[in-house]
């Protein structure tokens, strides 16, 4: 199969649920999933650094960018995954981390993906899952990819403390309760 075949097959998604580390170390769980990215969106910072998306004044936030294959993972299913994945209830928090540039945001690249996202988000109020939901949902405008340091991060530094009293158990929290809905 062709370079150019493979890539036709794949779709993008961006999401923002806190930390980068933990949301790209939960999407790269998943099947069909070929790839998560952390990075940076919704601000008006050009090429923003680590740094000034921390000082929260760049409107940013941490993001992951998942490539996925929709014959093996839809749409549809990375929203639940990423519902299931972290407390939408949180106004810009995500377990320590406070901020605008921690918001739960669902950054849409096309009016499909809008319109599952807020389809979403009504199911899950109409079936009173969560009390109040925060998550955005916000136009893709631009992703900057993070420095390499943090790509992977969760993976190539499983001993850091962050990963071990943050990444690692919201990981585990997420499959424990995939495995048992």
């Amino acid at each position: 199969m062709s370079v150019f075949l493979l890539k036709a097959q794949q779709n993008v998604a961006y999401f923002a649920s806190g930390c980068f580390w933990c949301v790209e170390a939960i999407f790269e769980t998943v099947e069909g999933v070929v790839d998560a990215q952390s990075g940076y969106c919704g601000g008006q910072v050009l090429n923003p650094t680590y740094a000034q998306i921390c000082s929260g004044q760049t409107g940013h936030a941490e993001t992951v960018k998942v490539t996925f294959r929709p014959n093996k993972v839809t749409y549809k299913e990375l929203l639940e995954i990423f519902f299931d994945s972290h407390d939408p209830t949180t106004l810009n928090q995500q377990g320590p981390d406070k901020g605008t540039q921690y918001r739960s945001a669902v950054f849409y690249a096309n009016e499909t993906q809008r319109t599952d996202a807020s389809q979403y988000i009504n199911q899950l109020e109409k079936r009173k899952t969560f009390v109040t939901i925060t998550t955005t949902i916000e136009k893709m405008t631009k992703f900057y990819p993070a420095e390499k340091y943090h790509q992977d991060f969760v993976k190539n530094n499983p001993y850091h403390p962050y990963v071990q009293s943050v990444s690692k158990p919201r990981k585990l929290k997420f499959l424990k309760k995939r495995k048992n809905p």
